[in-house]
């Protein structure tokens, strides 16, 4: 340190701010790089070791480094994990001038899921299927309390992206289709991740990808976002808005270019929307390759050096895999008069506040019995088990389910025994590295009639469908588990998945594969009642499945702990709780296809039109194991400012013989605009749980900012007039007063 008075920066009593402007006022230029730099330590674009991320953090004082957390990573056991971040912690701290603790970044989108043992907690779509953003904020707690107990501090999730075709292969990360119900889970897991909890304390999240990565062309991963300003504003930005709001640290641009204009490079995109229009004041952290794309693909820059001036005149903050190459241009470049110092000044005050706020002066180092104890905690699988049962969405039942307790079980199919499968991308690729409780493990341990297992078929081969049949000729009851294996991105990749690019799943076929559909026919065609769950990221096209099977549980990638949930569900220990937050087609010509369809003519009348939303199922379908009746609603009160808010109130009534839980949903309809509006969004619900005969009346505050359009150039507006607030076929109108200045 050179000096042995104690500097203002590592006074922990001093506030942030003061510590932070002491230290940035004795940075030099390459100080100041190093931090709004970062690196990785495993394969990305090539191989590098944890010596060459040493090197670097020695030689040019990076900022950041990702050497676990991340598809490619180089450490995954927790030992390693835990060994690697002391030791580069030491040498930034012991080999520097001013010993300044790196910030080790890590892609945790549902759990801690790429460290071993980690617990997974459904992926994002099944998370946003439990309609419940508490448990979402749990979850994302517990992520953090994993995170900081391996060393983390900043995470990029949530995914804020609002997923509008089902052939997108990055469906399965996102809360859905619903601005609304994407915003309400996204500002969830922001309080998560950044709340903290009695087991670790809070890490940094981002939000990711800005601004519209979920409105790709044909769903081709990174492809542009050709979409109207309406859209931006009013579908894209809504999950943004609300993260903004609830505090989060870091914004990731997105790959896709919005307008011919690629995220990272574009100050109308980081600064005149992202800083002005939506306030943020944050980081903005590079998504990885972000910077190169803009001179190897969108072609907007000449080279990489130009590319680091567009980008940093832009307004990102932290080049997330930039290395020493990106941290010598910047010094290069500021030496040289390009870009102004002030500018680094600004991106290095954002990192190092991270650091001073989440305590990484005073303790940057994490011990291994620490982290053993808390990565996969059983409080942990126990709320991951919960959040699975809350998000299994039973489409199907033809009164097969549940299923009794001493039934002779078949349990069949490519993702019955496959824990790489159930958890889903962003997890680890080895089964010896996750504790995950498959269905068939759950049946053979927990159930009490016999279980027999047959594989049937692979996600693309048959194995021994006929095997299977015999088997399910013998059973009760058959259960063939069905759907999509672990994929990332555009469906890869292929190194890890054995899959040719273009084999299923992929973005032009939403079918099952015929060996899997084979596998059905020949289990249904025994008589046996046969239950088909279907593990997977995204909306299939399941009309087939659904008539050829008994019974239709989607159980998206539920997890860890997915296994005990599915068959606890099936067997009605518990009741199978979540509702759909995407719709599913009936075919791939019906996409794209959404609830909240916008309102439209039919110039040659209605008999002349397909129908504009016929889908196989919508947005909140789902069904569990008695019947809910919505007895009442009414509205209060039916007229009201623009500033106001409508208390919804909804009577219901559990007509059935067991035990559940119902969603009531509001939707809006705004007959008030000039402008052409969604036939029904969704802007409020609520779930209740009934005993039988039991019914409760719903309260559910609907603020009339919810119902508002934005402009072009981002003005909120809440037209004055007419509008219907539903719940179900009940519809009730309400009146926008006009405001007078």
């Amino acid at each position: 340190m050179g000096t042995s008075e104690r500097p203002v920066y590592r006074d922990e009593t001093r506030s942030a701010e003061t510590r932070v402007t002491d230290l940035l006022d004795r940075m030099t230029v390459a100080e100041l790089a190093g931090q709004a730099v970062g690196t990785w330590a495993g394969h990305f674009v090539d191989h590098q070791t944890v010596d060459d991320v040493e090197r670097m953090v020695r030689s040019h004082g990076l900022g950041a480094v990702a050497t676990f957390g991340w598809n490619g990573a180089s450490d995954v056991l927790l030992e390693d994990v835990i060994e690697t971040v002391n030791r580069l912690q030491r040498t930034a701290i012991e080999e520097s001038r001013l010993g300044i603790p790196l910030l080790f970044s890590v892609d945790a989108v549902h759990g801690h899921a790429y460290v071993e043992n980690a617990t997974v907690f459904p992926n994002g779509l099944g998370a946003a299927a439990t309609w419940d953003p508490a448990l979402v904020e749990r979850s994302a707690s517990m992520t953090g309390s994993e995170m900081r107990a391996t060393g983390a501090v900043h995470n990029y999730a949530p995914v804020a992206d609002v997923a509008r075709d089902p052939r997108w292969g990055r469906t399965f990360e996102t809360f859905g289709e619903s601005p609304f119900l994407v915003s309400e889970m996204t500002a969830a897991a922001v309080r998560g991740y950044q709340s903290g909890s009695a087991r670790g304390g809070p890490v940094a999240a981002t939000a990711k990808h800005f601004p519209a990565y979920g409105g790709s062309i044909a769903a081709e991963d990174a492809a542009p976002a050709d979409i109207s300003r309406d859209s931006l504003q009013n579908v894209y930005l809504a999950p943004f808005r609300r993260a903004i709001a609830e505090g989060v640290e870091a914004i990731m641009p997105a790959y896709s270019s919005v307008e011919g204009h690629p995220p990272h490079g574009s100050r109308w995109i980081l600064q005149d929307l992202l800083r002005e229009q939506l306030g943020f004041d944050g980081a903005v952290v590079s998504d990885w390759g972000g910077v190169d794309h803009l001179h190897k693909d969108h072609f907007t820059t000449s080279d990489a050096r130009d590319s680091v001036v567009r980008t940093r005149r832009a307004g990102m903050d932290v080049e997330s895999t930039g290395g020493a190459d990106h941290a010598d241009r910047l010094v290069a470049l500021v030496e040289a008069g390009v870009l102004d110092v002030e500018t680094l000044r600004a991106s290095a005050e954002r990192v190092l506040r991270w650091k001073v706020e989440y305590g990484l002066f005073e303790d940057p180092f994490v011990e291994a019995w620490h982290a053993d104890q808390i990565v996969g905690h059983a409080d942990h699988h126990a709320h991951a088990r919960e959040m699975a049962t809350q998000s299994l969405t039973c489409l199907e039942n033809d009164g097969i389910l549940p299923v009794a307790p001493t039934a002779d079980v078949l349990v069949t199919g490519p993702n019955a025994d496959d824990p790489v499968a159930q958890l889903g991308g962003w997890s680890v690729t080895d089964p010896d590295h996750t504790d995950a409780v498959t269905v068939r493990a759950a049946f053979e341990s927990s159930h009490e009639g016999s279980v027999e297992f047959v594989p049937g078929a692979s996600v693309t081969d048959r194995v021994d469908v006929d095997a299977a049949a015999r088997a399910a000729a013998d059973a009760d009851v058959a259960v063939v588990v069905l759907g999509e294996d672990w994929y990332i991105h555009e469906f890869g990749m292929e190194v890890i998945t054995g899959r040719a690019t273009g084999e299923f799943p992929t973005r032009t076929h939403l079918e099952l594969p015929e060996a899997q559909r084979a596998l059905l026919e020949a289990v249904a065609a025994t008589d046996t009642p046969t239950v088909a769950v279907v593990v997977g990221g995204r909306p299939l096209i399941l009309d087939r499945e659904a008539d050829l099977a008994d019974a239709l549980l989607w159980a998206y990638y539920p997890g860890s702990d997915g296994g005990p949930a599915i068959r606890a569900a099936l067997t009605g220990e518990t009741s199978p709780g979540g509702r759909l937050p995407i719709t599913i087609p009936r075919s791939l010509g019906q996409i794209p296809i959404t609830a909240d369809r916008l309102a439209r003519p039919r110039p040659i009348g209605d008999d002349e039109h397909y129908p504009d939303y016929d889908p196989l199922y919508t947005l909140g379908d789902g069904q569990t194991y008695t019947t809910f009746e919505t007895e009442s609603v009414g509205v209060s009160p039916e007229t009201v400012g623009p500033r106001g808010t409508i208390t919804v109130e909804a009577t219901v009534h559990n007509v059935g013989t067991r035990r559940g839980s119902e969603l009531i949903r509001v939707e809006g309809s705004d007959r008030a605009s000039d402008r052409v509006t969604p036939v029904r969004e969704l802007v409020g619900f609520d779930r209740v749980t009934l005993g039988p005969g039991e019914s409760e009346t719903v309260s559910i505050d609907v603020p009339i900012a919810r119902l508002a359009r934005y402009d072009a150039e981002g003005h909120r507006e809440v037209a004055p007039g007419e509008y219907v607030l539903a719940v179900g076929d009940h519809q009730r109108r309400v009146t926008v007063e006009r405001q007078y200045h």
